[in-house]
């Protein structure tokens, strides 16, 4: 049997091939494509043509082609020159940004700077070992000085004050060009505390109104410009380091004068221990944020409330003939006082624009800056305890 032809179908009209002209808005179309697409595209020349077989153009784009982040362009050959991005350049999450190259259409990824770990802070930029083993030096030298020699606590109290004169008034002088004059107020200084223990307040009183005298006199051998206001720094820098300064002594005059000391310290280290320790773990509600923001009330109450249970406990056990409640008001009283001495000279550092006063003790500072609560913290125990129990 012969074979029977295959049949061919009906008659198709052959469709445009390769090469062949198209219809214009599909080439334009097509040569939109080729600009804007990926490097490769497969394309049809012509409108397809109902039961015409496809044909497909596979199509090379030979000029140079923006690269888009995020479409898998590859990176440029090693040393080619990076250039920074335009502001502005889109740059796709997770892909190298791009910036315009010396060649047109072609673009460079801009190289990014490692990231680099941010340095741990401690809390107030303080040395937290430092400020133990320099706290824990000095109150080996207090403790030293207070029971083995009582006068020599004495010396530790009058070197104190001096050093603390010569912070502030050097602060003065370079911040706010005041010249409170030094020579006089060191030498009356240790005049008041000297007169305070072996003769009283009164000596110690007419002490510091013979240092204002010598602070005005030694003033005269300079210009009189600002002559005022120099010297008003000076009797400020009298009443508030060494005058103040002078109760301490005059606490120590007495027959218990070292457990005095200690209660005086204890009572105003409990004040800023527990403000310290309550603020940081439950406080929210600033107590005076324009000049320390880091203080807040719920640390006062903490503060106030550790330093009563100590002034309680050691006017209980440790001052002839004292009671509890005396120690209560005694603590109250202390840790207010010690707030309030932080906060003026807080006040004082903002108005010079410092940190600290020195730099003498690491991790505190300068000395004024540990004698800011003790300073006024001093003349009121030593009203209290001469009123509970005598002087």
């Amino acid at each position: 049997m012969p074979p029977v032809p295959a049949d061919p179908g009906p008659p198709v009209e052959p469709g445009p091939q390769a090469g062949h002209p198209a219809d214009p808005a599909a080439g334009a179309a097509r040569e939109a494509g080729r600009l804007s697409g990926p490097l490769f595209r497969d394309e049809q020349p012509g409108p397809a043509v109902p039961g015409a077989p496809e044909t497909v153009v596979l199509r090379a784009v030979t000029e140079d082609v923006t690269p888009v982040p995020g479409h898998g362009a590859p990176p440029p050959p090693p040393g080619t020159p990076v250039q920074p991005a335009p502001p502005g350049h889109p740059v796709a999450a997770g892909q190298p940004p791009f910036a315009p190259s010396s060649h047109p259409g072609q673009e460079t990824p801009v190289a990014q700077p490692a990231p680099q770990p941010q340095p741990r802070k401690q809390r107030g930029g303080r040395n937290l070992q430092a400020a133990i083993g320099v706290g824990v030096g000095l109150g080996a030298v207090i403790v030293a000085s207070l029971f083995v020699v009582k006068a020599l606590f004495l010396v530790v109290v009058m070197a104190a004050a001096s050093v603390g004169v010569w912070e502030l008034t050097s602060r003065l002088a370079e911040r706010k060009q005041i010249k409170a004059p030094l020579v006089p107020l060191v030498a009356g200084g240790i005049a008041m505390i000297a007169t305070g223990y072996w003769a009283g307040v009164q000596w110690a009183a007419a002490s510091l109104a013979l240092t204002g005298l010598a602070v005005m006199v030694w003033r005269m051998a300079e210009p009189p410009e600002n002559y005022l206001r120099d010297i008003t720094a000076g009797v400020f820098t009298a009443f508030y380091v060494p005058f103040l300064a002078t109760f301490v002594a005059m606490m120590l005059a007495a027959d218990d004068g070292p457990q005095r000391i200690v209660l005086f310290l204890i009572v105003t280290i409990c004040s800023d221990t527990g403000a310290y320790a309550v603020g940081y773990k439950f406080g929210k509600n600033k107590l005076a944020p324009t000049i320390s923001p880091g203080k807040t009330r719920e640390g006062l109450a903490g503060g106030v409330g550790l330093s009563m249970l100590a002034g309680a406990l050691l006017m209980q056990l440790i001052i002839d003939d004292g009671s509890w409640w005396q120690g209560l008001i005694l603590g109250g009283c202390a840790a207010v006082t010690a707030t309030l001495g932080d906060l003026g000279e807080s006040m004082i550092k903002r108005d010079l624009g410092i940190k600290d006063m020195g730099t003498l003790l690491p991790g505190h500072g300068g000395i004024m800056d540990r004698l800011d609560s003790l300073l006024p913290t001093a003349p009121v125990v030593w009203l209290l305890l001469a009123a509970f129990v005598g002087s």
